[in-house]
């Protein structure tokens, strides 16, 4: 298949890498470490909490993906915001959301390093310079060249968990070798909830933003060749996979094991396969949590390169980044957004428990700003698109009006909750500093900016 071109982009995306680009991002290192503290909070019945935000997430996709079909655009996520909110929305949006990826490079690479120089002995900030000169090239390379490599980093994240599900079910079974098989873990220690109903609310706090990263598809969908089948696809398989990715598997894991042994709130899945006697658990899991922390690192250089180009072209940041080479790739973008990330990375190991603890709380809960941001404007622009062109309606969400203020509503409570809770205060105000700084920027981008601030995106339409 040749690859076009979407107002410079090129297509290099393949259906098959959209599929896997959902997967990999609804499916991250929190998973397989994050976990443990959930469960800790909310025992057997952290699985309800999983339940729970990814029923949230998936309504912000499913309206997210009824706009990405009805008028792909690059930067999707600014760029409704624009179209729907206007030019401030646009721009908070946009720089907040490259700000939380930027972020997100520097966070993993310094966490593969962690991993590698565990097995190698070398030192971390070598090994972290490594990480991110690698998958910055692989970025560099072209739009296919980092398709391919999450292809495959999902894959390998995919075939790990589907091996655990099928060895956890064999246990349940008590098909396992000196397994007593049954479900008596669930309710065994205190009860399926034994922290109380409120422990369960409480988590879904926790793990909501688990699931950022699966918004990532209708990002790349202006350099997918079917932007419309393949984002209504990969958002529609979102249900089925958080089911079996989050929800079944950590109902496994709490029924192999007690919730409240100490291994399982440190190393969920370690531990269970450790229970189970399977050689090496250790290891190999180390080696799947890093596979999952290239796909992030790549992932996260890809968002973030994107958006900045998109800001770009909108005017909203400095024109020169807009140029791309000959294969179609915004190769300043990149390399800023990488540059950006070094300062992340050098923080972590310079101050560790200022600088870089109030990077990381910056970003904490700026997916929820993102997800209201994509509610509103979907409100807005499904009344318009009615009104306008209702053919291009191909793809919608459910129950609307309703359904969409309802998640519009439980995500205010998330942030009202996080107000409430001590461990989590410092996230929100860490991050409402990052949005209000983003905003206080934009008077200097309105008297300063070389072309006025825009109104509606340009849309994307596939050349012949």
């Amino acid at each position: 298949m040749s690859e076009t071109h979407h107002a410079g982009l090129r297509t290099g995306l393949r259906r098959r890498h959209m599929t896997m680009l959902a997967i990999g991002g609804a499916v991250g290192a929190g998973l397989f470490v994050g976990s443990g503290a959930v469960i800790g909070t909310a025992g057997p019945a952290a699985v309800l909490s999983y339940a729970a935000a990814g029923a949230l997430v998936l309504c912000v996709l499913r309206a997210l993906g009824e706009m990405v079909v009805a008028r792909p655009v690059a930067g999707s996520l600014a760029e409704y915001a624009r179209m729907a909110l206007g030019p401030f929305a646009g721009f908070t949006i946009g720089w907040i959301y490259w700000y939380l990826y930027v972020i997100l490079v520097g966070a993993e690479a310094v966490a593969g390093a962690a991993i590698l120089a565990e097995w190698t002995g070398l030192p971390p900030w070598t090994l972290a310079a490594a990480l991110l000169v690698v998958m910055t090239a692989v970025n560099l390379v072209s739009v296919r060249s980092f398709g391919e490599f999450e292809f495959w980093f999902a894959s390998i994240k995919v075939a790990a968990i589907l091996v655990f599900i099928v060895l956890g079910v064999l246990w349940v079974l008590g098909l396992w070798p000196d397994s007593p098989g049954g479900l008596g873990n669930l309710t065994a220690h205190g009860g399926f909830a034994p922290n109380g109903i409120g422990a369960i609310f409480t988590a879904i706090v926790a793990v909501m933003f688990a699931f950022g990263g699966t918004e990532i598809v209708t990002v790349a969908a202006a350099e997918s060749s079917e932007p419309g089948r393949a984002v209504a696809k990969a958002t529609g398989n979102v249900l089925w996979r958080v089911a079996i990715f989050y929800v079944f598997s950590i109902l496994l894991v709490v029924a192999i094991l007690p919730w409240n042994a100490a291994e399982v709130l440190t190393s969920p899945f370690v531990s269970a396969l450790e229970h189970l006697d399977v050689p090496a658990a250790g290891t190999l899991m180390q080696a799947v949590i890093l596979t999952a922390v290239l796909s992030v690192l790549n992932s996260a250089i890809y968002v973030s390169s994107r958006m900045l180009y998109v800001l770009t072209r909108d005017g909203d940041a400095p024109a020169g980044l807009v140029k791309l080479n000959r294969r179609g790739v915004p190769v300043r973008a990149i390399l800023l957004g990488t540059v950006a990330a070094w300062a992340a990375v050098i923080a972590s190991y310079t101050s560790p428990d200022q600088v870089f603890a109030f990077l990381m709380n910056s970003i904490g809960v700026v997916l929820a700003f993102v997800y209201l941001a994509i509610l509103f404007s979907h409100l807005r622009l499904r009344a318009r698109l009615q009104r306008e062109d209702p053919g291009s309606l191909t793809y919608r969400m459910w129950l609307f009006p309703y359904l969409t203020w309802l998640v519009i509503a439980a995500l205010g409570a998330v942030l009202v909750s996080m107000a409430l809770m001590d461990e989590r205060r410092s996230q929100l105000a860490a991050s409402l500093v990052s949005l209000a700084v983003v905003a206080a920027v934009y008077p200097l981008r309105r008297r300063f900016g070389r072309t006025p601030p825009v109104a509606a995106p340009q849309t994307l339409t596939k050349n012949p």
